[in-house]
């Protein structure tokens, strides 16, 4: 048997548009000889369509593109994901996961999603009904195990158990020739690498073959990086489809592998950049804008998501904006237009010293008798966000902030002005990655100037300031975070990894006194195992200290 497997990148609720993609990528894999196509987890509606299911017409215009779908398809069978009604006259939620089979014109078989996620960034529970049964799909002379995102990931991959059944278990005592999962997994980083291994784990244990279909494409803040596969029944990955990048292939299951296919992008700094890439293109072009624009600073953070965006949506689609204050260097200038004519960008420079010293005028009789503080450093970042905010409106650009991870959790951004945006391209990056990330940037040749990346960071906002100033050295900060908002450990957990008491618990107290200007903050691409965001739901009104 020859599965063809359409890794395509959908619209959530565009079922004109997806049903074209669908159709397309069909054709594509006929056209490889394929004699069954296979699509992601709900290909058809998008995923994750969240509040969307509970518009009255978004189900059953799901359902008039999956019957035109069906009209479609001939001798050659195409299973895709969709969202249906639970008409089973039980009580529960009002709506299924599903996979049609479609065959010679017809819906011939429909199975439902039968282990439903609800954690992290999962909210399943909220909307559909599980499967009540698993059955083979008998085709051919083949009894076809069909499995749905979640129905596939085994204990031994999630963070405790979960689930009283197995669907994987269910359908192989049955008996089943192939098993088929229809997913749309998002991406962080060392995803890849562990649905590889779990696929090839389930092969194994099953003694059949996986085909493994995956969604691609950035979808507010999850990506999906496709990465879909084929793994033999000995549990070896015979085939696997690039991430980030839309692809058909068609796998011959009866063919004789030798060997195992690699994982195409093996290097954690070049998925990091493949994803934010892919991102922030998606979430550009489907939120209908064409370009963008952003500050540079002349440091790392506005340079790396100048690469990025350059790169996503071409440079003539990059506005850049240099605002010297009278605090800027001249070399932060300097590395800003040196990199926009690498990336062959358009920059910019306003000035803002008259505009800082008019707001610093105005203010002065309620100011009369205090000191400068932070609130004339803040004046500077919100002039900065006006002027931003009002190429943005000009020009129909959409504007990208420049914050990282590290200074997001510690509250170092000012809310209206760095944090001004649509969209927060690198807000999922520690500051450390930022740097590995820039310097794999700069590996064949120089594009970020190296003296960004070499120069001590600073907010550039009073006279010889540094972050260090404020703010422990990165690496260090970075680890504590990684431990309390990745891993969840108490203070008392985090001191026992070797890091001293006082500082942790200033990092612990500064991240939680900062949730409310991160739930302010404009959406950022996740690409961690635990983002700020839809992943990480915290009261902002709290007392707790652990």
């Amino acid at each position: 048997m020859k599965v063809g497997i359409a890794q395509i990148n959908g619209v959530i609720g565009d079922f004109p548009g997806n049903a074209k993609r669908l159709l397309q990528a069909y054709r594509e894999c006929l056209e490889q000889g394929a004699g069954l196509v296979i699509t992601p987890e709900l290909s058809l509606a998008g995923y994750p369509p969240r509040d969307l299911v509970f518009k009255s017409q978004f189900v059953p215009k799901c359902l008039q593109a999956l019957d035109y779908l069906a009209g479609e398809v001939k001798e050659v069978p195409l299973l895709v994901g969709y969202v249906d009604h639970n008409d089973s006259g039980r009580p529960g939620k009002p709506f299924r996961n599903a996979a049609a089979f479609l065959h010679r014109g017809q819906i011939v078989a429909k199975v439902w999603k039968t282990l439903l996620p609800t954690y992290d960034v999962f909210d399943e529970r909220r909307y559909f009904e599980p499967g009540e049964k698993c059955e083979p799909i008998v085709w051919n002379g083949l009894r076809l195990g069909v499995t749905i995102c979640e129905d596939i990931w085994t204990e031994d991959y999630l963070h405790r158990p979960l689930y009283e059944r197995d669907p994987v278990q269910e359908l192989c005592a049955q008996g089943i020739d192939v098993l088929l999962n229809l997913s749309a997994s998002p991406f962080h980083l060392g995803k890849p690498e562990i649905r590889r291994e779990m696929m090839a784990a389930v092969a194994k244990e099953a003694a059949v073959p996986v085909v493994y279909a995956n969604a691609i494409g950035g979808q507010d803040q999850l990506l999906f990086d496709g990465h879909s596969l084929v793994a033999t029944a000995d549990g070896r990955i015979a085939a696997q489809m690039p991430g980030f990048t839309e692809q058909c292939l068609t796998v011959d299951l009866d063919a004789t592998f030798t060997g195992e296919a690699p994982l195409p992008q093996p290097v954690a700094a070049g998925q990091l950049h493949d994803a934010l890439v892919l991102g922030l293109r998606d979430y550009v072009r489907k939120c209908g804008f064409r370009s963008v624009c952003l500050g540079l600073s002349g440091g790392i953070d506005s340079a790396l998501t100048a690469v990025l965006a350059a790169e996503a949506l071409g440079p003539e689609n990059v506005h850049g904006l240099t605002m010297p204050s009278p605090f800027s260097s001249g070399g932060s200038v300097d590395d800003s237009v040196a990199l926009a004519k690498v990336l062959g960008i358009r920059c910019d420079t306003v000035p803002i010293a008259d505009t800082f010293t008019s707001v610093k005028g105005a203010m002065a009789p309620l100011f009369d008798g205090t000191k400068e503080d932070v609130t004339e450093e803040n004046m500077q970042a919100r002039i900065r966000g006006l002027y931003l905010m009002s190429l943005s409106n000009k020009f129909g650009h959409l504007l990208l902030t420049t914050g990282n991870k590290s200074e997001l959790a510690v509250g170092y951004c000012t809310i209206y002005g760095d944090m001004c945006g649509g969209l927060s391209a690198i807000s999922d990056l520690p500051k450390t990655r930022v740097y590995e990330l820039s310097r794999w940037i700069n590996r064949h040749r120089e594009i970020i100037p190296w003296n960004t990346i070499d120069k001590p960071p600073s907010a550039e906002l009073r006279p010889d300031q540094k972050d260090q100033d404020t703010l422990p050295p990165y690496d260090v900060l970075d680890g504590i975070l990684e431990l309390y908002v990745e891993r969840h450990l108490s203070a008392e957990e985090i001191v026992a990894h070797g890091y001293e008491e006082n500082l942790v618990r200033w990092v612990q107290r500064r991240v939680d006194l900062n949730e409310w200007k991160r739930q302010q903050a404009a959406p950022g691409i996740r690409v961690t195992s635990k983002a700020f965001g839809m992943g990480r739901r915290m009261p902002i009104v709290q007392g707790f200290a652990g």
